[in-house]
C-alpha cells in the first residue's frame, strides 16, 4: 500500500503531468510521469519482497508488582535472503508502544532489541500483536506483515513492606487443606494414619500397620496451629474515589504478602462477593495478587452480606477491613467481629470529612482487639499502619 509519501507524490505527479499535456509544457509532463513511475516502481518493488523472518517477543517478568521495572526482548532471526530495513511495530495498552528499525540482515543472521514497559499501575496490559512494515528506500509505499500475537503482562498491587497483624490461629485442624495428606507442615505428635502417595518420606512408613493391612502405611503426625488472616476489600463505588480505591488494593496486597510471609493461612473477600478461601502457598498467594490486579470498583454486593459472611464462616483468626470512606456505623458493623476474631484491624482510606463519627465509632466497640488504621489523603499506608499496629505486632493472639 502506498504511504502519505506515496500518495502525495502521486497525486502530483499526476497533476504535473495533466498540467503538462493540457498547456503544452513538456519538461512538466516529463517530471510528473517521472513521479508517478517512481511511485509504480515503489509498489513493485514492495509487492516482490519476500520475507522469511521468526520473531519471538519474552516478557521479563510477566507478573510484576507496580512499580517494579520489567522489559520486552525481541529477537528477529533471518530465515532468507537478505532483508530490506524493517520497521517493527509492537503495540503497548496506554502508550505509543515499540517503533523499532532494524537493518538489513542477511541469511541466518539476527537482530535483538529490548524496551521497557511502564508498571505505574495494576492490570493487564496487553502487548502487541507485533507486526513488520516493510518499505522501499524513497518511503512511498510499504507493506505490512504480521510478526507475532499478543502477550499480556500482570501487574500487581503496589505492595508496601509491612509488620504482619499479631498471630492469631483458626479452627480448623486440617489447616485448610482439603485431606490431612496435603497438609504442609509436620509436628511431633501423633495424628493419624493413612495409605501411602507417591512422594511421601519413606522413612514415616509405619510398618506394623503396613504388614497387618497388607499395603504401605504412612504416619501423620499433627499440625501445629497455624496462624489465619481474612482480608475484607470494600469495593463499594459508593465508599470510594479512584485514589482511595487504589490505596485499599495496594493496602490489602500489603496484608496478603505480609501475612505470607509469615506462612499464614490467608482469605480474601470482597463487598461484591469474592471470596478466596482459606489456603497457603505461593499460588494461592498469586491467585489472590492476580484478583488484586483487575478488580474494579462495583455496585453489586452490601457490606453487611459480606460481614454476615465472615460472621457465618466460625473460621477464626485475624481480620483486616480495608475500607475507603466508611460510615460510623460501617465500623460499628465490623466491630461486631471481635467476638470470633482473634485480632481486628480497620484501614481507613479518603477525605478527612467525617473522621471524627468513624473514630468515635471505633471508640465504642470498646475492644483491646481493634486496631483503627488511618491513611489521610495522600498519605503513607505503611506509615500508617507502622504507627497503629507494629508497636503491638510481637503479641500472640488465640
Amino acid at each position: 500500500m502506498l504511504t502519505r509519501h506515496g500518495w502525495t507524490l502521486s497525486l502530483g505527479g499526476t497533476a504535473l503531468a495533466v498540467a503538462g499535456r493540457m498547456f503544452g509544457i513538456y519538461e512538466l509532463f516529463i517530471l510528473g510521469t517521472a513521479a508517478v513511475g517512481l511511485v509504480v516502481i515503489a509498489a513493485i518493488w514492495v509487492g516482490l519482497a519476500r520475507l522469511r523472518v521468526s520473531v519471538t517477543r519474552s516478557v521479563q517478568p510477566v507478573r510484576v508488582h507496580a512499580g517494579t521495572a520489567a522489559r520486552v526482548d525481541l529477537r528477529i532471526s533471518n530465515l532468507g535472503r537478505r532483508t530490506p530495513v524493517l520497521r517493527v511495530r509492537d503495540p503497548v495498552a496506554g502508550t505509543r508502544g515499540a517503533d523499532i528499525s532494524v537493518g538489513p540482515l542477511h541469511r541466518s543472521e539476527q537482530a535483538r532489541a529490548s524496551y521497557a514497559v511502564p508498571t505505574e499501575r495494576r492490570g493487564a496490559v496487553a502487548i502487541g500483536p507485533m507486526r513488520i512494515d516493510i518499505a522501499d528506500p524513497f518511503g512511498l509505499a510499504s507493506v505490512r506483515i504480521d510478526a507475532t500475537g499478543p502477550t499480556i503482562l500482570t501487574v500487581y498491587p503496589r505492595v508496601d513492606h509491612i509488620a504482619p497483624l499479631p498471630f492469631s490461629s483458626g479452627h480448623d485442624p486440617h489447616g485448610g487443606a482439603h485431606d490431612a495428606q496435603s497438609l504442609g507442615r509436620i509436628g511431633e505428635e501423633f495424628y493419624a494414619l493413612r495409605d501411602y502417595t507417591v512422594g511421601d518420606d519413606l522413612r514415616r512408613v509405619h510398618w506394623p500397620s503396613t504388614a497387618r493391612r497388607g499395603q504401605l502405611m504412612v504416619r501423620q503426625d499433627e499440625l501445629p496451629w497455624q496462624g489465619r488472616v481474612t482480608v475484607l476489600l470494600d469495593t463499594r463505588a459508593t465508599a470510594h474515589d479512584d485514589d482511595s480505591f487504589e490505596g485499599a488494593v495496594s493496602a490489602a496486597a500489603s496484608v496478603i504478602a505480609a501475612s505470607a510471609k509469615r506462612r499464614d493461612m490467608v482469605r480474601l473477600v470482597t463487598t461484591h462477593g469474592g471470596d478466596s478461601g482459606f489456603a497457603g502457598g505461593q499460588h494461592h498467594i498469586d491467585s489472590m495478587f492476580e484478583y488484586l490486579a483487575t478488580v474494579e470498583m462495583s455496585n453489586r454486593g452490601t457490606f453487611q452480606a459480606s460481614l454476615s459472611q465472615l460472621q457465618g464462616s466460625g473460621d477464626g483468626g485475624a481480620v483486616v477491613a480495608v475500607l475507603g470512606r466508611p460510615h460510623h456505623a460501617d465500623v460499628e458493623r465490623v466491630g461486631h467481629l471481635t467476638g470470633r476474631a482473634g485480632a481486628l484491624a480497620v484501614v481507613r482510606f479518603g477525605r478527612a470529612e467525617g473522621q471524627g463519627e468513624v473514630a468515635g465509632a471505633f471508640a465504642s466497640g470498646g475492644s483491646q482487639k481493634m486496631r483503627l488504621v488511618v491513611v489521610p489523603e495522600g498519605g503513607s499506608f505503611r506509615e500508617a499502619w507502622d504507627l497503629a499496629i507494629a508497636p503491638r505486632a510481637s503479641g500472640i493472639t488465640s
